[in-house]
């Protein structure tokens, strides 16, 4: 199988791609370079096995079009893309063309050169808006959505919000409409909070690395002053580790007859969710501190909380998450405490 991965030298792309080696697939990689880290998973990838790199841009036609026409993939997982809320706000135009213009790109590039690839597209929970139509209760360390208690699943009405939110829609929605309309075998993947080894995270982009790294920071006397959080610190997310989102981008392929045309919303469950302020904890006990902060205000279209409804994916897909949140933070901190000097 030859398995074609657009923002390949990014977090999830690099640990797709080694998954894909270790199966025996022919892999190609294609990424711009232009996200933290990116240079260092190159020169892992290149380690790790026989892989193509092709350096190319997603907006651009002629690139994409030149690589699906040579590769002509099996498989496509497309994860190239502008991940950071507050830089969609800073530059729209440049988000939207990346997210959205990107895949479209894309799916005429395989309408027209692979037809019968199989694609599966990283789109996210902020196709669903701020979700602040339902109610929700405050504990001492998390909000809880009365609704909603053990996830939101696919039925939740979309609601594009943010410059981020609709260039994700835009793209999620065109990748399931080149199913209904040109036949393409596509899915959706509306994907919570991922996190694992190979993740260079940044304070936008990448919360559970980001703070495991400023911990380190704290234990080893590097960092002395507050860390700075958006709201309460009560938000909750589902958090799934990078080797389940591996085997769920491989169950999808061998189970793309079933799946095609569908959105699946995808994170570690509910027995996997973690507040900021949950997280804090684990690692202020883990590392023997205290980790003081200091609130700003709650990010623009900020959800209270976003946990995956995931029985879709367990049925369709034969998929559930197998690495539970204390294992795969630990495993977490151990890459962190050997990459981020």
């Amino acid at each position: 199988m030859r398995i074609l991965i657009t923002g390949g030298c990014g977090f999830v792309g690099t640990n797709l791609a080694v998954s894909a080696l270790e199966r025996g697939y022919e892999v190609v990689i294609f990424d711009n370079m232009s996200r933290n880290g990116s240079c260092l998973n190159l020169k892992f990838l290149r380690q790790s096995g026989n892989i193509a790199f092709v350096h190319g841009d997603i907006r651009s036609l002629p690139d994409i079009s030149r690589i699906v026409e040579t590769v002509r993939p099996d498989a496509v997982f497309h994860l190239a893309g502008q991940v950071a809320m507050t830089t969609s706000i800073e530059n729209p135009l440049h988000d939207f063309s990346v997210n959205a213009l990107g895949s479209v790109n894309l799916l005429e590039s395989l309408r027209k050169f692979s037809p019968n690839a199989t694609l599966i597209y990283s789109s996210s929970n902020k196709v669903y808006g701020d979700l602040e139509q339902y109610n929700y209760c405050e504990t001492a360390t998390r909000y809880i959505c009365e609704e909603f208690p053990k996830g939101f699943d696919e039925r939740v009405s979309l609601d594009f919000r943010s410059p981020y939110g609709c260039s994700k829609g835009a793209a999620d929605q065109c990748i399931l409409d080149y199913y209904r309309i040109f036949g393409l075998k596509t899915v959706v993947f509306r994907h919570s909070s991922m996190y694992g080894g190979r993740q260079f995270a940044t304070e936008d982009q990448g919360w559970v690395g980001w703070f495991c790294s400023k911990a380190c920071e704290i234990k080893r006397g590097i960092l002395h002053e507050s860390l700075t959080i958006s709201g309460s610190g009560k938000q909750v997310r589902d958090l799934l580790h990078v080797d389940d989102v591996a085997n769920l981008y491989f169950n999808a392929v061998e189970h793309i007859e079933d799946a095609k045309g569908n959105a699946f919303n995808i994170g570690g469950g509910v027995d996997n969710s973690l507040s900021l302020l949950e997280l804090f904890s684990f690692l202020g006990d883990h590392y023997g501190i205290k980790i003081d902060y200091r609130c700003k205000k709650v990010r623009c279209s900020d959800q209270k909380v976003f946990i995956a409804d995931i029985e879709k994916a367990k049925r369709v897909l034969k998929w559930k998450p197998k690495i539970d949140k204390q294992e795969g933070l630990l495993n977490m901190i151990e890459w962190v405490e050997t990459n981020c000097d």
